[in-house]
């Protein structure tokens, strides 16, 4: 099978094995992969022997065997790459599913438990793509890659960033990541993360006289804190290029989001004090406090401009002992000229018959390590955004099997 007709045959093969499909995506929802601990064995031996099974050589590598990473590829040259993860989010209180989250219950619209939106469902449909070029001897015009990682959910540091920086996506010529968009998006940029992590120390004495005598280490992250939404007034600059992508961003945002001025989300840095500890007993005046803050921090904003002005609160302050410490990833993003995102586009739109809007995303993904290494990439998968990171998790089949078609499309045209 030559690749002029490749495109709509495997639309048409997709169709018929619909649910042998389904099957695979709800096969990988029953195997437990929280992350928190991060326990991915059993779902790294299952996916290794599915790609066994269709002829598709993969190898496990990674920092140490806690961290298996599973590598694979199809051709040679320059690479088309797909990068999912297999950890999924603690289910978290059972009584308030509907369902059994690792049931992998299939209705007959529906996929259901967790991680099929976030993304067990989006890394089945690249699975089941890629399997059908080896099946149907497609001939390539370069290399088909494939990246799953086991830890994305914390940060990604043992999966994709540690793949990104041993060569493991080297010669790449651009990466989709099958995360949850939905069918009317393709995030194409993401956000960049300021985490701040500060420790206020004081002076310990009884509660009773601590009006008078000692210094209260909460009180002074509590003002830190008072001071540190200011940093929200902060803001990026775009491009001309980028100027319609930032105004569809914003809209989409505030429909999706529904709170006033929640557009700002997209281009203004937020805050969020998300961590604090002190004191060790009531009528203790506390001597330490800790506090952790994710700042998220907008395309066109440096992240060492955000740690300047965090730098310049804490010295206006003048609060005595208070050291911090910061960990930074920037902002990043894919130009919509690119080939990659004008053909995920044309191929959702042929598919779905409704408009696709590339974006930016008020989050962050795995997607940052290939880009901060110039690789254009592209975030596109099938989601029910509701359920991500919370209950009730589920996807629609006709995304999943909608996703699977426009990435096989998608190889044929930058393959081909």
């Amino acid at each position: 099978m030559d690749l002029s007709a490749a495109k709509s045959s495997l639309w048409d093969i997709i169709d018929t094995r619909k649910n042998e499909l389904v099957g695979l995506c709800s096969d990988l929802i029953r195997i437990p992969s929280e992350n928190p601990p991060g326990n991915v064995d059993e779902i790294v031996a299952f996916i290794s022997r599915f790609l066994a099974e269709n002829g598709i050589e993969s190898r496990i590598v990674g920092p140490s065997p806690a961290y298996p990473n599973i590598i694979a590829e199809i051709g040679k040259g320059p690479a088309l790459l797909f990068n999912g993860h297999c950890d999924v989010v603690p289910a978290g209180d059972r009584a308030r599913w509907n369902f059994d989250p690792y049931g992998g219950e299939i209705t007959p619209t529906t996929i259901r438990g967790r991680g099929t939106s976030d993304m067990k469902c989006g890394l089945g449909a690249a699975l089941f793509a890629m399997s059908l070029f080896a099946r149907e001897k497609i001939p390539l015009r370069g290399r088909l890659g494939l990246h799953i990682v086991p830890d994305e959910e914390t940060g990604g540091a043992h999966g994709t960033k540690w793949l990104v920086e041993n060569g493991y996506a080297d010669n790449t010529r651009a990466c989709i990541v099958a995360e949850p968009t939905g069918s009317d998006t393709c995030e194409v940029g993401q956000k960049g993360q300021v985490r701040i992590h500060v420790t206020a120390e004081g002076k310990a004495a009884h509660g009773s006289i601590g009006n008078y005598v000692g210094e209260n280490a909460i009180m002074k992250v509590v003002i830190l804190l008072g001071r540190i939404g200011e940093l929200r007034s902060m803001k990026g600059t775009y491009s001309e290029s980028q100027a319609q992508v930032l105004i569809d961003s914003k809209r989409i945002a505030q429909e999706k989001l529904d709170r006033p001025q929640v557009g700002d989300v997209i281009d203004h840095v937020t805050v969020n004090p998300g961590i604090i500890k002190g004191g060790i007993k009531i009528n203790m005046v506390p001597d330490l406090c800790e506090a952790d803050i994710d700042v998220r921090v907008p395309i066109g904003l440096p992240a060492r401009q955000v740690v300047a002005r965090f730098e310049e609160i804490l010295r206006q302050l003048n609060l005595g002992t208070m050291r911090y410490s910061f960990e930074c990833s920037e902002a990043n993003f894919t130009e919509v000229t690119e080939p990659l995102v004008q053909t995920i586009v044309d191929n959702a739109e042929t598919i779905w018959q409704h408009k696709v809007i590339p974006a930016y995303q008020w989050a962050s993904s795995d997607a940052r390590y290939y880009r901060l290494r110039g690789i254009p990439t592209l975030q596109y998968g099938p989601a029910n955004t509701p359920g991500i990171h919370s209950y009730n998790e589920d996807v629609d089949i006709e995304d999943v099997v909608n996703a699977t078609k426009i990435y096989a499309a998608t190889i044929c045209d930058l393959l081909g």
